[in-house]
């Protein structure tokens, strides 16, 4: 694709805008993951991507739940001088070239720069991300997707997560998805999840995500047979395999009935294909954050269709949405994570009525797809920039 002129947009500005926001009623438990903490304060690292070509165009991104890790705005940085003077338009290209340069670490730095490029060319266009890749549909079915469990008094028993259920039942999801706690004792969660289900009744989907959390086979089969029991949607990345063990999950997924989630935390279209050869999982996993993009996930989304399966959107986000806009085979949201009497603790940054709050989902239990050019979204670039605490800027004049 090219310029309305007919002359390649080349790339003539990056810039990496690091800030922090706060995340109010949250801390931190013994794994150092977020959680719920009545009174807690937490402040949290994000980013802000920006590509601009010279004749204008301008791309825009900040991701929602990757921009945590400092080591994912080091890769950006790292590959950012790489996109001076590239066709903004050659999407394909770019993503080959950067991807081999961070073969050794998952070219997740490549994921924000590819996002950030979608963005630029839905705008010089004047259609929506969806759009551009084709469009399915523009309400997305979505699931309630919790934070991980606390001890400090809100999703710290059975009955508080039984509680949050069914009022993200009352609210109109489709689905309700537990992380549960991180000492992972399997009788504690497997209680928690038949407890779940005969609050919420047999018509809501429920999903378990252990989060890696389990410590042997043994212990991931006894709860993946409380979800048989609970007859789960899904079960998700169970134990402290860290979800790579495409051998594990074959011999857990022919002893359960409970279909299995797997590939969340597998780098690369070509690692995943593994999973489906050896029959280890019945959905695959892919995320815009850490799979190279909107360009990697939809090489994933169409690997698993050419399969039979499908694909499953990791986490909540304008890009997820964009993507699953543009999916046959996909069936939810994760309206990620979310808790009773708390924010959705992701960047509050958006100067437009976008939302990930769990009050926004719609009557008909579905979001939907932002429709403005690109992904649709405008930054609040004023609350950016109060909260801003190192730029990084690179530029082709300078070069």
């Amino acid at each position: 694709m090219m310029a309305a002129s007919g002359v390649a947009s080349r790339i003539e500005r990056v810039e990496l805008h690091e800030f922090t926001y706060e995340a109010h009623g949250f801390g931190r438990d013994g794994h150092g993951v977020l959680c719920c903490k009545p009174g807690g304060v937490e402040t949290v690292g994000a980013f802000c991507l920006v590509i601009a070509t010279a004749d204008g165009m301008r791309g825009e991104y900040v991701p929602m739940h990757s921009g945590k890790n400092p080591a994912v705005a080091a890769q950006v940085a790292a590959l950012a001088p790489r996109l001076l003077a590239q066709d903004a338009f050659a999407r394909e290209g770019i993503w080959h070239t950067l991807r081999w340069s961070q073969r050794h670490l998952g070219a997740v730095g490549l994921s924000a720069i590819d996002v950030c490029l979608w963005d630029l060319a839905g705008k010089a266009v004047g259609q929506p991300i969806a759009r551009m890749l084709g469009g399915y549909r523009d309400r997305l079915p979505a699931y309630a997707s919790t934070t991980h469990a606390d001890r400090n008094g809100v999703l710290s028993s059975k009955a508080a997560f039984a509680d949050f259920a069914v009022k993200c039942r009352e609210l109109g999801y489709r689905g309700f998805k537990i992380h549960g706690w991180g000492e992972a004792d399997p009788r504690e969660e497997a209680a928690n999840l038949l407890h779940v289900r005969r609050a919420i009744g047999p018509d809501m989907a429920l999903m378990l995500d252990p989060a890696c959390t389990l410590r042997t086979f043994a212990d991931a089969l006894y709860v993946g047979e409380a979800c048989d029991e609970a007859k789960c949607f899904w079960y998700e990345d169970p134990f402290q395999d860290m979800g790579t063990a495409p051998t594990a999950h074959r011999r857990l997924r022919e002893r359960l009935r409970t279909p299995l989630l797997m590939t969340e935390h597998v780098r690369t279209l070509e690692a995943k294909v593994a999973w489906v050869q050896e029959g280890a999982t019945d959905f695959l996993r892919a995320d815009p954050e850490y799979d190279q993009g909107i360009t990697g996930t939809m090489k994933t989304a169409h690997l698993a269709e050419a399969y039979g399966l499908d694909l499953e959107i990791h986490a909540a986000g304008p890009a997820q949405r964009h993507l699953m806009a543009a999916m046959r085979n996909s069936n939810f949201y994760e309206l990620s994570l979310v808790a009773p009497g708390v924010r959705n603790p992701i960047p509050d940054i958006y100067a437009c009525d976008y939302s990930d709050e769990l009050e926004a989902v719609g009557s008909d239990g579905c979001f939907p797809v932002p429709t403005g050019p690109g992904l649709g979204v405008e930054y609040d670039w004023d609350k950016i920039g109060r909260s801003t605490i190192n730029v990084r800027r690179w530029s082709a004049s300078a070069v």
